[in-house]
């Protein structure tokens, strides 16, 4: 499966622990990454700046849904699924 352009759900909705460009601790879960645009398309991809945990990530229809709202509910759902236990 594709992404869906302009989607961008993955970019906001899921915490990255690694350093980023323009985001050298990481980025929080419901933040918008930094190299995400104004139309939610990021501007990095298909460079060489472009993360590998960012390549690694597969989308699916489970994941991706129908529409970025169903991306989100899903994608906020499975963070605070693998939220560590304080």
């Amino acid at each position: 499966m594709k992404c869906r352009k302009g989607c961008g759900a993955c970019c906001i909705a899921v915490s990255i622990s690694s350093p980023l460009p323009g985001m050298p601790g990481g980025k929080p879960a419901g933040v918008r990454c930094a190299n995400l645009l104004p139309h939610n398309t990021c501007s990095i991809h298909g460079t060489p700046a472009y993360p590998e945990v960012c390549r690694a990530l597969v989308p699916s229809r489970e994941m991706c849904g129908a529409s970025f709202d169903e991306a989100m509910r899903y994608l906020e759902e499975l963070e605070r699924a693998t939220q560590p236990e304080a």
